[in-house]
């Protein structure tokens, strides 16, 4: 019921739809197709009624001229994991890409844990929708995640050389990419996953030791969260094994839902400091109904997720810029020169690093010093970490 309100409400906001449709233009330029991240969010979004369709809409955002729609299926990321509830979610994602093109949108973002329901290179549904250009957003998602990584590091003062850096899922997308470039920085990185062949993979890539035990890492000084896998997720007992005598642990936390969810973050926010990461700001950026729709997905104003912000800058740039060449490309892969034609696209319009902000909230502080020690400062050691080398 308020579900349906609040999307009432949006629409009748919407003055530059109506403005738009007058104008012969479509009503939305690029859609961002999203399953739910979990049952608050589905009851956020939808109450109890089920969309007649299976998906509905979202927020919607502007940002120099176009028109961004997020639509939501009917499926959570937990029912995401089971074989019917990835048949449901396909079938919800094929009916909102026909609603989009119906619209007159010619991007579709494959977003959150839709990324890979058509495989790795997405061509069964490219062959559906010839005339949609398709993105997951990982390049632009990643070139922001390490701008993230980057000032969360030095703010917190952890420096090449002398820290060590735990990576939670590093056969990833992400965090493959992210576990190069702290090797590269020269920090001294461990990767934890619980797919123990694509782990010890990663590990020999990137001659790093690799665990699937989160007891049998040791201490660390920063986590970067790259999956929300319920085998991955932190706990306040995961926080205790990782995190330094008389320190913080520091977690970047990419992953939607959240890795280090709030119930968690709750019960140990004493012992870390937490940051969303992986998003795009924008003063140039607008929700309809403001903050009441930033709101709904966890962001602040102006801010977007990562991927929202890849897939509205290529758009812009396909429509304004004239860069057909943008629109011929595989964005289901991720790459250094993808990445860079990303990176060259985003500053249109004027996406960058958000504030660091933890579920919404302005993380002003990155010291990790704790004013006092916990009585017990023991801390398990590693007792056994698979060696890539």
């Amino acid at each position: 019921m308020l579900g349906d309100l609040w999307r009432t409400i949006v629409a009748i906001a919407d003055w530059r739809a109506f403005a738009r449709l007058i104008a012969g233009q479509p009503e939305m330029d690029v859609v961002f197709i999203t399953n739910l991240r979990d049952e608050a969010e589905r009851k956020r979004f939808f109450g109890r009624r089920v969309p007649p369709l299976g998906h509905a809409n979202g927020p919607r955002v502007y940002a120099r001229g176009i028109a961004g729609r997020v639509r939501g299926l009917y499926v959570t990321a937990a029912e995401m994991l089971t074989k019917d509830g990835r048949r449901l979610a396909r079938n919800q994602f094929i009916g909102a890409c026909e609603w989009a093109e119906r619209k007159g949108a010619k991007t579709v973002l494959l977003a959150a844990g839709t990324k890979r329901l058509f495989g790795r290179d997405g061509e069964s549904l490219k062959a559906l929708f010839p005339n949609l250009m398709f993105t997951i957003g990982d390049n632009g998602t990643t070139q922001l995640l390490w701008r993230d990584i980057e000032r969360a590091l030095n703010r917190a003062g952890l420096a090449p050389g002398r820290a060590r850096i735990l990576v939670i899922c590093p056969y990833g997308i992400l965090g493959s990419e992210m576990t190069g470039q702290l090797v590269r920085a020269g920090y001294d990185v461990i990767g934890i996953g619980a797919n123990r062949t694509a782990l010890e993979a990663e590990g020999r890539r990137w001659n790093v030791p690799v665990t699937t035990e989160i007891t049998e890492v040791g201490e660390v000084d920063a986590v970067i969260a790259c999956t929300h896998h319920a085998a991955s997720k932190l706990g306040v007992s995961s926080v205790e094994h990782l995190r330094r005598t008389g320190r913080k642990l520091l977690v970047l936390d990419v992953s939607e839902p959240a890795n280090l969810d709030q119930e968690v973050y709750a019960a140990c926010q004493d012992h870390v400091v937490r940051q969303d990461a992986g998003n795009g700001f924008s003063r140039r950026l607008t929700y309809v109904l403001g903050a009441l729709s930033w709101n709904k997905l966890m962001l602040s104003r102006g801010t977007v997720f990562g991927c929202f912000a890849e897939a509205m800058a290529l758009t812009y740039a396909v429509q304004r810029l004239g860069r057909r060449d943008l629109a011929d490309r595989d964005w289901f892969e991720v790459s250094a020169e993808n990445r860079a034609l990303v990176d060259d696209v985003l500053p249109h319009l004027g996406f960058e690093p958000p504030a660091p902000r933890c579920f919404g909230a302005r993380v002003r502080d990155f010291s990790l010093e704790l004013d006092t020690c916990a009585t017990d400062g023991s801390r398990p050691g590693p007792r056994f970490v698979a060696s890539a080398a």
